[in-house]
């Protein structure tokens, strides 16, 4: 595949046999999508989410199109290191992963500190999908070819700088330059992994993808801290009237996750400005490929989940 083919549902081989973890999949949004499509296809997936409640609204979600789906559930709350290395430590029933999709994230959310002292949006959109990546990290090598794709944004353009700073310290906060530096961090993190997995000699790609502009709930529960109900719902529709769906959002993800790609590939959608259209290789913007930001945040990440790998 080069990077001017495009990518539809029907590329998508059998995932039989295949162990698949998705985080956030609530219904209705982009890990809701890979989940479905991945077990229509398929795989055993397993739905991660922050509480039963919504997995099990997943899981019914997805047996209404695909009644014999095999379905796992894996509750993460990824703003919380603690209920990270819970999670992981319950995914060790799972046995081998062939694919880790950290979807799970959070959008321009007002200023708030995890239990953990880090910013709401650095700390669900990086540190935790992190620590989850290097928990899980034997789980993926024993499946002998694994996967690992991060869900970023067009949105890490406009990150002036990367993430380094102490992220306990006390500061300004914006949200949008916040959000954009979480989804650089997912790019960064992504090319250093990719890179580390090789030099190790460790059967893991990275790749990364983005759903364009999308119809999902993240942009109402993150102003609002929900999608429903007054002005989250007039926010909610506006959004769903002038993007793609997020089925279609979900699509350069699975293309991610099981395509033969080598690592380090980023996915998009393939329309004007990568707002929509079919899935295709894309490309991501220069600060994402600086290799001594990518090695300072992996560094810095180590220290803050207090996990070294690979």
């Amino acid at each position: 595949m080069t990077a001017a083919d495009s990518w539809t549902l029907a590329d998508m081989p059998d995932q039989g046999g295949r162990t698949v973890l998705v985080t956030g999949t609530s219904v209705g949004g982009l890990g809701h999508h890979t989940a479905l499509e991945l077990a229509r296809r398929g795989a055993r997936v397993v739905l991660a989410g922050r509480t039963e409640r919504k997995l099990a609204e997943t899981d019914e979600a997805i047996r209404g199109e695909v009644p014999h789906a095999e379905l796992e559930h894996l509750t993460v709350d990824l703003a919380s290191l603690s209920s990270v290395r819970r999670g992981a430590a319950e995914a060790a029933r799972l046995g081998p992963l062939d694919v880790l999709v950290n979807n799970a994230g959070v959008m321009g959310t007002p200023y708030s500190r995890t239990e953990d002292g880090l910013e709401q949006q650095m700390a669900t959109n990086h540190f935790g999908p992190f620590l989850l990546t290097g928990l899980l990290l034997p789980q993926l090598v024993a499946s002998g070819s694994a996967t690992v794709v991060a869900v970023s944004s067009q949105f890490h353009r406009y990150a002036r700088s990367a993430p380094l700073g102490d992220p306990r310290a006390e500061g300004r906060y914006s949200r949008w330059p916040a959000y954009a530096q979480s989804k650089l961090a997912n790019l960064l993190f992504t090319y250093e992994l990719d890179r580390r997995a090789r030099r190790a000699g460790l059967p893991v790609r990275a790749l990364a993808a983005h759903p364009g502009f999308a119809g999902t709930h993240l942009a109402a529960n993150g102003q609002l801290g929900r999608s429903r109900g007054g002005i989250a719902t007039i926010l909610d529709a506006a959004v769903r009237a002038v993007s793609q769906s997020a089925a279609a959002g979900a699509l350069p993800t699975l293309m991610a996750a099981t395509a033969d790609l080598p690592g380090g590939t980023y996915c998009g959608p393939g329309g004007p400005a990568e707002m929509s259209g079919a899935p295709r290789v894309v490309s991501s913007n220069r600060l994402s490929h600086d290799e001594d930001a990518q090695r300072r945040l992996w560094d810095l990440s180590e220290d803050v989940t207090g996990i070294r790998y690979p």
